[in-house]
């Protein structure tokens, strides 16, 4: 028998004896577990069901809503608090890969680094020992100067702080690349959290809906003789 078939009156006296307990557990129970515990969120959504079913069959709009408010705000918890996890899981993740970026930020700048010295080291000697053999080459040919040994010289020098300076621009562009990526990836996960705060706030808002819902209907069982 489906419970549009039932008489309201006999389906409104079912569902109060059935109310009492179920109220009770709530208060006693329910009420001491953590707003955001899987179990409560589960209790509530399927209290929240029941009560707008009862409320539909017995054309009772304000139970039907208050269940409908209740069953909502508990899927809005727990999507909050899916998204949450999955945004603080995103967080780790992206912090994990950020310092594992950075070392690798590190141990390419330290090759690099230990690359254009040794380049430049070696541009170096080889400029010092072309200069010497240009100047002992100038020396022997007649009407040889200095100066043109110092040209030679100088020409060698320019060239080792042109590479020098490409090699600055590759260490430099190489830490850009991998900041970027990284910072790219903490806004998103903290976005994401921030979309789960939002739930949350949604759900907190229609929790106070339900309770001046359930405070009311309290008040009025209270008022009848």
């Amino acid at each position: 028998m489906s419970i549009m078939t039932i008489p309201r009156t006999i389906l409104r006296f079912q569902y109060q004896f059935v109310r009492v307990p179920l109220q009770l557990i709530e208060e006693r129970v329910v009420s001491r577990m953590d707003a955001e515990a899987p179990a409560r969120l589960a209790y509530e959504r399927s209290l929240g069901v029941l009560d707008a079913t009862v409320g539909n069959a017995l054309g009772d709009a304000r139970l039907k809503r208050r269940g409908a408010s209740l069953a909502k705000r508990s899927d809005e918890l727990a999507r909050a608090a899916r998204l949450e996890a999955a945004a603080n899981e995103e967080l780790r993740q992206a912090d994990e890969e950020l310092k594992s970026s950075r070392q690798d930020v590190v141990d390419e700048v330290q090759d690099a680094r230990a690359a254009k010295d040794q380049a430049v080291e070696d541009a170096e000697a080889a400029a010092e020992k072309r200069k010497r053999a240009a100047t002992e080459a100038a020396q022997k040919r007649a009407g040889a100067t200095k100066k043109e040994a110092d040209d030679i010289a100088a020409r060698l020098k320019s060239s080792a702080e042109a590479a020098k300076r490409n090699d600055e621009q590759r260490i430099n562009a190489a830490q850009k690349r991998v900041t970027d990526a990284a910072d790219a990836t903490l806004d998103d996960a903290k976005a994401k959290k921030d979309e789960a705060r939002a739930k949350r706030a949604d759900a907190d808002r229609l929790e106070q809906l339900a309770d001046v819902e359930k405070e009311k209907r309290q008040a009025e069982r209270a008022a009848k003789p």
